[in-house]
């Protein structure tokens, strides 16, 4: 039986039970030939290798469920799969016809492979799809944008509850309510849920430092239970309300504040009935803003997958307590041989890897293990999860709804996709470039007075930015002087460099170069420490080992030079190397550009690959500058504020009680500094400068 990717990556569905059966008896003979093959040794990399590879692993393969994986000649996982009987399973890429092009290469490459037993095969398909989110193997079908999706959070662990958005584990004592589709989404929610139930959205250390009460209770977006402006037990109904709403009882709530609004008017309590009044239209808005709601489902997951131009998107909705809460689209990697109902298999179990499930998944396509699928879902979940492919009805329309977001979606990503290639000629074009580049990257530095010196690397293809593929590079050397961007440019090309002749030797890359580098435009960018170098400066994905086809450089020649000199140190001399310089006064739309052989250029201020190169130079500058950042306010929370000048413990002491985070000092004003006890004016310009001054 097969798996989520039916573990033969395509024409899997045509082998059943009694082909492998039939496999397993016709594979005697094919045994002894590759026996006897063995002698006279067949090429490496070709087909008859790789069968004798895996019939080699046949002798050692269970019997019974199961995860195997196909290694390359380098121990690289091509392929993970599952079965319900491994060795016949197997047996069936040996078979001398019948297999895609696709599955013959992938039996090619395969030199060795490895099993893992399970009881069963439903334990086989969650091991399986784990599996394939951490090795990511280059014939699976790969979710590549699998970030956690965000929730509200409302506490349970203080006197006031705090109403947040949250990602990650749930560790924190509250009720979570979600998923929501982004992060604008939870927020969007939050800022509504604020103004309705007037529920606290600050940190609990905010909370305990106030003495008076913050800009959100002059706005009328929290009701002030941090300086007794509402009473607890008030208050503790307004976070019940704010509970209800979120767990499907909005229309109880808002007949609820309707009564007292009626109430309060009829008792000429007029301002309380118009902050009533105000209460209802905030919950009116954020169920407006949520388009559709469905009558008949309360809680469920809507999948719906369209394929155009060999590119594949799965649209999710996701629906909770009867309210849309948002939808995503997403762009699994899948070979185009492969069908709708297959990708979408695949898909869902590495969706819910990592992901609560609901009680309902309703989908646009039939998948082949639905059963097998359902039963691994429950038994993660914890209750009982039914997989549908509704044929009419609300539920119907609202896959046709999704369906309709995919189509449309992938649409765009294959016309940006276009406009992205005619950009990259024209590129090519004016940097006398030999072809299009498939992978772009481009460099910049950031520090202040040369302290916490961080250099940036991103990424850019056919497809737009590659945000996976960013690198940050944290300065290492001590023998560079402070500011010294001459020297921290040839470290960062250094190091990046020399790991490429390392690990992806440049004659191996371009023989391997498969696909240029694409990236889900909707997924956000890392956190700036996210990419942070470690001892062996691991790269996050097998890609991000490509040779780049053109390296950009912010700077002038001096910078062009030091860029060149040390690829030329290294013996690199075919990357093709181009500065950008800013216009005089740092104006955007005269640069100049430097490439060796040429003498310096301007392109002319309307040309789109001006606003193109502009784009690629804005997005290093500020993914260099967001690792700075990251990286000073991580040395301020180990050194301190003392590491300001003028500010030592006593003073380190008021600012954290006054503001109640370092977060909240870093966003105050001037203004605010001054007001703290024991800061005088000159201490408060000297924290006001420190955070506020412009990274180089």
């Amino acid at each position: 039986m097969n798996g989520p990717n039916r573990d033969l990556p395509e024409p899997e569905n045509d082998i059943t039970d009694d082909a492998e059966e039939a496999a397993v008896a016709a594979s005697e003979d094919d045994r002894a030939l590759v026996d006897d093959a063995e002698d006279s040794e067949p090429a490496p990399g070709s087909l008859a290798m790789g069968r004798a590879a895996i019939l080699r692993a046949i002798k050692h393969a269970p019997k019974g469920p199961g995860v195997y994986r196909m290694l390359g000649p380098d121990g690289t996982v091509l392929y993970v799969g599952k079965a319900k009987s491994i060795a016949k399973r197997i047996i069936a890429y040996t078979r001398p016809t019948g297999l895609t092009a696709r599955i013959m290469r992938m039996v090619a490459a395969t030199a060795e492979m490895e099993f893992v037993s399970t009881g069963t095969e439903t334990e086989a398909l969650l091991l399986e799809a784990n599996l394939i989110k951490q090795l990511r193997p280059r014939f699976n079908v790969l979710l590549r944008d699998d970030k956690s999706f965000p929730y509200i959070l409302i506490t349970r662990d203080h006197d006031a509850p705090q109403i947040t958005k949250h990602r990650g584990a749930r560790s924190r004592p509250g009720d979570y309510y979600g998923p929501f589709a982004s992060v604008w989404a939870v927020n969007r929610t939050i800022n509504a849920l604020q103004k309705a139930f007037l529920v606290r959205s600050c940190s609990d250390s905010f909370y305990e430092a106030r003495t008076r009460p913050c800009l959100l209770f002059q706005i009328k977006r929290c009701s002030g239970p941090c300086t007794g402006e509402v009473s607890h037990e008030a208050y503790a109904g307004y976070v019940r309300e704010a509970r209800d709403f979120l767990s499907g009882k909005s229309r109880v709530v808002k007949e609820q504040l309707a009564r007292e609004m009626e109430l309060a008017s009829d008792e000429l309590e007029f301002e309380r009935a118009a902050v009533l009044r105000d209460r209802l239209a905030a919950l009116s808005a954020v169920q407006g803003t949520q388009g559709i709601n469905p009558r008949s489902v309360e809680e469920a997951d809507v999948f719906a997958i369209h394929q155009e131009g060999g590119a594949t998107c799965v649209q999710v909705f996701f629906f909770r307590t009867g309210q849309n809460w948002g939808n995503h689209a997403l762009y699994p990697r899948a070979d185009r041989s492969l069908s709708s109902a297959e990708v979408l298999e695949s898909f869902l179990a590495q969706f819910y890897e990592d992901k609560p499930c609901p009680r309902l998944i309703l989908l646009s396509d039939d998948i082949e293990e639905r059963e097998l699928l359902e039963e691994a879902l429950s038994t993660r979940a914890g209750h009982r999860v039914e997989i549908a492919v509704p044929r009419r009805g609300e539920k119907r329309e609202l896959v046709e709804h999704a369906l309709q977001n995919a189509r449309e979606a992938l649409g765009r990503k294959l016309a940006e996709s276009a406009s992205q290639a005619r950009l990259l000629g024209e590129l090519a074009r004016s940097f006398d470039l030999k072809e299009p580049p498939r992978r772009i990257e481009v460099y910049d530095n950031s520090h202040i007075m040369g302290t916490n010196a961080v250099g940036g690397m991103i990424v850019a293809g056919p497809e737009g930015f590659a945000k996976s593929q960013y690198r940050k590079f944290n300065i290492k050397s001590a023998d560079l002087a402070p500011g010294d961007d001459y020297g921290m440019m040839r470290e960062v090309l250094t190091r990046r460099f020399s790991r490429l002749l390392r690990e992806s030797p440049k004659a191996k890359a371009q023989a391997e170069a498969e696909a240029p580098v694409t990236e889900d435009p909707n997924t956000p960018p890392l956190p700036a420490d996210a990419m942070e170098d470690d001892a062996d400066e691991a790269v996050v994905e097998a890609s991000a080992a490509a040779w780049p086809d053109l390296v950009l450089i912010d700077g002038g020649p001096g910078q062009l030079k030091a860029a060149s000199e040390t690829l030329s140190e290294l013996g690199i001399t075919d990357v093709p190397l181009v500065g950008v310089a800013k216009g005089p006064d740092r104006d955007a739309g005269r640069e100049t550009f430097y490439r060796e052989g040429r003498a310096p250029f301007r392109l002319e201020p309307r040309d789109p690959v001006l606003y193109f190169v502009q784009r690629l130079r804005d997005e290093a500058h500020r993914f260099a500058i967001g690792s700075h950042r990251a990286r000073r306010t991580k040395d301020i929370s180990r050194a301190g504020l003392q590491e300001i000048p003028g500010v030592g413990p006593t003073r380190k002491r008021a600012l954290l009680h006054h503001f109640g985070t370092l977060k909240a000092i870093e966003r105050a004003s001037l203004a605010d500094l001054e007001e703290v006890a024991g800061v005088n004016a000159a201490t408060a310009r000297a924290v006001y400068d420190f955070f506020h001054t412009k990274p180089g």
